[in-house]
């Protein structure tokens, strides 16, 4: 690379890498945006990656809420296209989808932050783009070019979206019965200590004055660490059997397997509904398209929870779900879920942001 080149600003994407957090939060972020990276191919110098530890609540820090005040990942900051010139001092910008979070930091919010990166993505990779780049690979347009693949792309996409799909919220309410939730804490116990000491410890600072915030940053954190502490108040006592439980305890838990059983219904309206929007073997039918990115990642997580591998075929992937939702004819009716599966888990893309295994 010449000197010229290297002194050209780059985007940086913050995210969280594959862990048990990365697992939660950011379930399938880091796979829909790195494969947006090698589907449009992407040089590995043209993007700066930067770590955030989402298990100490690093996502909390005023610092990292002045790049995105919803505290997700990912978050890409793009350099401004009229300060790109070396003798102009570079001015940034997070991409987020302001208007659709406005007021909503939920997994909803995420996703559609997730969407406007991917798309953002693919259109600055392009043969029309001026994106400067240190790659050769071909940069394959992803967004679709029709109306009507535009709008079969938008119906999946929202879907995917919606508060009743939310991957996140599958995470969370994923244990059935008192021994699940049992093993369940030992993965989403250190998750939420460490989100609630990081709100605690904000929350103090900004109290005693050794940080100086605004009230809109103040009631983010509180409203946070409610929604973490009603989950904290589950399992930390899932060490406890249902007869050692007091009154309130138990009804909080009984609470807690009621939105289970809840969010796991909606998940299986959603595969309803995929089964009948996906025209096959892709979303849009033999193009892989930007759709696909969001599919094969939600899908992914889904099959994690429950119990499937990376080296699942279609039709196990297809087995367990259904086992997960209380479909006992699931193989024929997910006939377009299995073959989707299928065809997506030999993309060179997959196998290299699955090497490791779902997450």
């Amino acid at each position: 690379m010449s000197s010229t080149e290297s002194n050209i600003p780059k985007a940086a994407l913050y995210y969280s890498p594959k862990s048990v957090w990365s697992a939660v939060e950011t379930c399938f972020v880091i796979l829909t945006v790195g494969r947006c990276r090698y589907e449009k191919g992407y040089g590995i110098d043209e993007l700066d990656f930067h770590i955030v530890d989402l298990a100490s609540g690093e996502n909390y820090n005023p610092t990292f809420l002045r790049l995105n005040p919803k505290a997700t990942v990912p978050t890409l900051v793009v350099p401004l296209q009229k300060t790109l010139s070396e003798d102009v001092e570079s001015r940034y910008k997070a991409i987020t989808d302001s208007t659709v979070c406005a007021g909503n930091m939920g997994g909803s919010c995420l996703l559609r932050c997730l969407q406007a990166i991917a798309e953002f993505l693919d259109k600055s990779r392009s043969a029309q783009s001026r994106t400067h780049t240190t790659s050769d690979a071909p940069a394959p347009t992803l967004t679709p070019a029709t109306i009507a693949f535009l709008e079969k792309s938008k119906e999946v996409i929202d879907l995917l979206h919606s508060s009743t799909a939310d991957p996140n919220k599958l995470w969370y309410f994923n244990a059935r019965d008192a021994e699940s939730l049992k093993s369940h804490a030992a993965e989403v116990l250190p998750v939420l200590t460490g989100g609630a000491n990081a709100l605690t410890h904000f929350l103090g600072e900004a109290e005693s004055e050794k940080i100086h915030v605004s009230e809109k940053t103040k009631q983010f954190w509180v409203d946070k660490k409610a929604s973490v502490q009603a989950l904290l108040d589950v399992f930390s006592v899932a060490e406890k059997a249902d007869n050692e439980l007091s009154g309130d305890e138990r009804t909080k838990r009984e609470a807690y397997f009621a939105a289970v059983r809840s969010g796991w219904a909606d998940a299986k309206t959603v595969l309803q509904k995929l089964d009948k929007a996906v025209i096959g073997p892709y979303v849009l039918g033999d193009q892989f398209s930007i759709a696909d990115l969001h599919l094969s990642a939600w899908l992914g997580r889904v099959a994690r929870l429950a119990h499937g591998g990376a080296d699942d075929d279609g039709k196990t992937i297809v087995q367990k779900i259904g086992e997960r939702i209380g479909e006992k004819t699931a193989e024929e009716e997910r006939t377009k879920i299995g073959m989707y599966w299928e065809r997506v888990r030999e993309r060179p893309s997959w196998k290299k942001v699955y090497s490791g295994g779902l997450f």
